[in-house]
């Protein structure tokens, strides 16, 4: 696949000068859904989408076609597979397959998303199926330039003569979210042939309506690792991209197992303890669920000989299912971008769960009044850019303020066709200047020329999207969003992201309304954990003891109507369950993989303990474990309850928490070591 646009530095313009174009944005249809839904159940009849027909227009009119099997049909899942399943709720049955379309930047940017079941549900929403309401009929949502649509698709797909399909496809072939989704997406950006060429952080926007960082690899900070465990352990999704190699327009699978210009998923990391010491490790996924990375770290590298018998068993995978580990070191060398999208922009600035303000201004560059160009291609009309007033004002509950504020600012330009791949991108980039004097009038030309940006050197992409993030002192600002070139005509979309902030565009005086954005696995209780506990140990490693005493000091929410007392017994079993190096203590990242674990199965606990007796009975007990996703048969079930349970075989929230990590991480370690799905062969110390 050859997905990216590889341009950083200016390239020959795309749209020769003083010729326009501008096109005005037109949104996407919006059909409602629901109506749609129950018209055709009343009519009893399936959905046929018009808007979207099944026909060749809807595939594309380029170099796809040639791709395409002969005697291509559209069928409908039911036709495909005598048991169609809209979604699997076990995410280990998400895996998807990249098809004929060269789109591995939507599938990595999907992939992200699966570890993520929140986000994924308001992308996919759950409640359709192709048995209860049937009608041949779905809808999805995406954050589409500012605002969330919902795209609905009929269920008929494009199949080869054999039946199969020939886009995306699950490796599970009965379960079809995924090839449905992306018709949808092409739907959205006008065919399947507009997603041929794109970027995983575009994907990845567009998912989740968050805040894109790019780290370029070569020159990589030198905190990386804590970047990528600060990304992994709250809500972020991570994409990469590799070298795009020699031979243009062809895919290159290297010597090494990494295909050239090509995107993967960042789906893990993990600091493995080796007998010559610690070694990070970050864990990768090929959306064509198949070639992989063959050197060190990888399925049959000898470095995983290095490691204790209990952490090869639970991190290394002998499948070629297109996912691999391997070391930082290499992955800074083979991967030219790394692109993480998180939904609170505090990635850099350690900020986490703390409330973030949100302003989105529409604006417009037009020819002869605001298309004013850059300052360093022609600084004579660059006053003439649209300009937007920011007051960044110090957040109250700022600990670690050094008289700073981080300030992440993103525009976005929108392009006016209805296909995304037949509007070339515009150079687009914004200056930050400080404002010394109160004015609420339009900076005049002689403000540019006296009066140095605060973000000196300019970056101009041809990308849908630029973004910065700045360490700011309180105070006013004006940013200048323009094209490189004047006299170029585009819709563009500028967000601010801060912890406290006003807004507004010159001469439009009518202040935002400021959205909170607020972290609900990482909000408060996280951030008074970590400042109780951690903040003051450069390298925090928690025993049994330390564990037990900060588990029932927590006030747990919603659970205020009973003690809850973690036995040392029950916190010596789940440090033995986590404690993958056998250093008898919890790192920082093992104890924050639990406290995302506990959470979780307090939300499924409250959500099952219908008596609210704070203990489960053996019905309730299997409700609470077919919620996690998880299919265990009465038979363990039962022998669970009466290894884990009361006499009277109810189980308390503390004993369900240490039958859940022992259910999570065998099964885990059984889906490593088993060669065919249905059995394994042990070594004595395995």
């Amino acid at each position: 696949a050859m997905p990216f646009l590889p341009c950083l530095k200016k390239k020959k313009s795309p749209v020769p000068l003083g010729r326009s174009i501008f096109q005005k944005y037109t949104p996407p249809i919006q059909q409602n859904y629901q109506a749609l839904l129950e018209t055709c159940l009343r009519n009893k009849c399936l959905f046929t989408d018009d808007s979207f027909p099944a026909h060749i227009s809807s595939i594309g009119t380029g170099a796809l076609l040639k791709k395409l099997p002969q005697n291509l049909q559209w069928k409908r899942p039911h036709a495909l597979h005598r048991n169609p399943v809209f979604y699997a709720a076990n995410r280990k049955q998400l895996d998807l397959c990249q098809g004929l379309v060269e789109n591995c930047w939507f599938l990595a940017a999907l992939e992200a998303l699966t570890f993520h079941q929140d986000i994924l549900a308001a992308v996919v929403p759950q409640n359709q199926s192709f048995e209860r309401k049937y009608a041949g009929i779905f809808h999805f949502r995406f954050w589409h330039f500012g605002e969330w649509v919902d795209v609905v698709v009929d269920d008929r797909l494009p199949v080869n003569e054999a039946g199969e399909l020939v886009f995306v496809s699950s490796v599970y072939k009965n379960v079809f979210w995924g090839a449905l989704l992306e018709k949808a997406y092409a739907k959205l950006y006008g065919s399947y042939e507009d997603l041929q060429i794109g970027q995983v952080s575009e994907a990845l926007v567009d998912f989740t309506g968050g805040v894109n960082i790019r780290i370029k690899l070569a020159a990589a900070p030198p905190d990386l690792w804590d970047i990528l465990t600060r990304a992994t352990y709250s809500r972020s999704l991570m994409g990469c991209q590799t070298h795009l190699g020699v031979r243009l327009g062809a895919t290159k699978v290297l010597k090494n197992g990494l295909v050239a210009g090509h995107a993967y998923t960042v789906t893990g990391i993990r600091k493995v303890t080796c007998q010559y010491g610690p070694e990070n490790l970050v864990r990768l996924r090929n959306p064509w669920g198949k070639i992989e990375w063959k050197g060190d770290w990888s399925d049959s590298s000898y470095k995983w000989e290095l490691l204790s018998p209990k952490e090869k068993i639970l991190l290394r995978k002998k499948k070629e299912d297109g996912e691999f580990w391997m070391s930082l070191r290499d992955f800074k060398i083979h991967f030219v971008d790394l692109m993480i999208c998180k939904l609170t922009p505090d990635l850099m600035s350690q900020e986490d769960g703390k409330k973030w303000m949100y302003s989105l201004k529409s604006g417009r560059w037009v020819k002869g009044s605001t298309a004013g160009g850059s300052l360093g291609f022609c600084n004579g009309t660059f006053w003439m850019n649209p300009q937007y007033w920011l007051n960044v004002l110090p957040a109250e509950d700022t600990k670690r303020s050094l008289g700073f504020c981080s300030v992440v600012i993103s525009l976005m330009q929108k392009h006016g066709s209805k296909h995304r791949n037949r509007a070339p991108h515009l150079f687009i980039g914004f200056s930050l200047y400080k404002q010394y004097q109160e004015n609420n009038r339009k900076m005049p030309p002689a403000f540019f020329t006296r009066h140095q940006p605060v973000n000196k050197h300019q970056v101009f992409l041809d990308e849908r999207e630029v973004t910065h993030d700045f360490h700011l002192e309180p105070g006013v600002y004006v940013i200048v969003p323009s094209t490189l070139e004047p006299q170029q005509e585009s819709e563009f979309i500028l967000r601010v992201f801060s912890r406290k902030h006003l807004m507004f565009v010159f001469w439009f005086f009518c202040f935002n309304i400021l959205k909170e954005i607020v972290d609900r696995y990482e909000g408060k209780i996280w951030e008074d954990f970590f400042t109780k506990h951690f903040e003051q140990v450069s390298n925090p490693e928690i025993n049994a003891v330390q564990l037990q005493k900060i588990l029932n000091n927590t006030s747990w929410r919603n659970f205020q109507s009973f003690h809850l007392s973690f036995s040392l017994d029950a916190c010596q079993g789940i440090l033995a369950l986590l404690d993958l190096n056998a250093s008898g203590t919890l790192s920082i990242q093992e104890f924050r993989v639990l406290w995302k674990r506990l959470l979780f199965y307090l939300e499924v606990f409250q959500k099952r303990d219908t008596s609210k007796s704070g203990k489960l009975d053996l019905v309730e007990l299997h409700a609470a474990v077919q919620e996690t996703g998880i299919s265990l048969s009465n038979e363990v079930c039962n022998l669970m309850a009466i290894r884990y349970g009361d006499p009277d075989l109810k189980i308390s929230f503390e004993r369900f928490v240490c039958f859940m990590l022992r259910v999570e991480i065998m099964g885990e370690a059984f889906r490593n070591l088993t060669q065919d799905g249905k059995g394994i062969y042990l070594r004595e110390s395995e």
